[in-house]
């Protein structure tokens, strides 16, 4: 299995990150979101998302395996 390598390195990424490094809309994020499809993400106290590294890497792995 090839793993994807990621372009950033911070260990939690923003939505704005997010959306950037995949090339998707803001849009398609929370709608990825609302559907339960996306990376597991981090809801910060005041609301804020971010999406741990981790978490990018195992989810784009996944998908991965499952177009295999």
């Amino acid at each position: 299995m090839s793993r994807h390598r990621s372009q950033s390195t911070a260990a939690h990424l923003t939505v704005r990150d997010f959306c950037n490094e995949l090339g998707i809309t803001r849009a398609t994020f929370y709608n990825w979101r609302a559907k339960g499809v996306g990376p597991r993400c981090i809801k910060l106290p005041g609301g804020e998302i971010r999406v741990r590294r981790v978490e990018l890497d195992n989810w784009l792995a996944k998908l991965e395996d499952e177009a295999s």
